[in-house]
């Protein structure tokens, strides 16, 4: 009797660890999520900031600005747990500042201002805050996958609604490319 009894104790036990190793990883995988979700916004407060300071020197590329401002509040719009949706929005935002980067290129006085270096250089500390944010989401939705597709969690998972996360990475291979600016 003592021995089912401690076999039914062991098993629970078993269980229970399963179940807590797979909602603190959901936990690490979300709050990784938050954290790539601050760092989006941290940019896209700057874009604003720095398209002023550019337009003052190029007026006449209005359509950059556009463009930049339209994927800004496109990247914005997409809901908080759609992944694969902000990864692509902002993989177009990205393609679009680095046009505006390059098109900085053709204006030394732009290249030169205080301001814009200030901007550019906080932009760049941001995209790599976004970048170590990126890699530290993906691991934890790589964990929490992981333990959502291996037994026995899985049948653990399952039964208690685990999902895997997707991954925030680059889907469309033109986002990957060096943007085409020409004057």
């Amino acid at each position: 009797m003592y021995i089912i009894l401690g076999i039914v104790v062991v098993a629970a036990l078993y269980l229970v660890m399963l179940y807590n190793g797979l909602v603190k990883s959901r936990q690490m995988a979300e709050e990784a999520w938050s954290g790539i979700d601050v760092q989006l916004k941290r940019r896209a407060d700057l874009i604003p900031n720095l398209i002023e300071t550019v337009k003052g020197y190029a007026a006449h590329e209005k359509g950059t600005f556009e463009e930049v401002v339209r994927l800004r509040n496109q990247a914005q719009a997409v809901p908080a747990g759609d992944v694969e949706g902000r990864a692509v929005a902002e993989g177009m935002l990205s393609q679009a500042l680095g046009k505006l980067f390059a098109l900085a290129e053709a204006y030394p006085d732009l290249k030169a201002n205080q301001n814009f270096l200030e901007l550019q250089s906080s932009l760049e500390t941001l995209e790599s805050e976004i970048q170590m944010s990126r890699r530290y989401y993906n691991g934890a939705a790589r964990d929490l996958n992981v333990k959502v597709e291996s037994f026995p969690s899985n049948l653990v998972a399952g039964q208690f609604g685990f999902a895997k996360k997707p991954f925030f990475e680059i889907a469309n291979e033109a986002d990957r490319a060096v943007p085409s600016v020409k004057f």
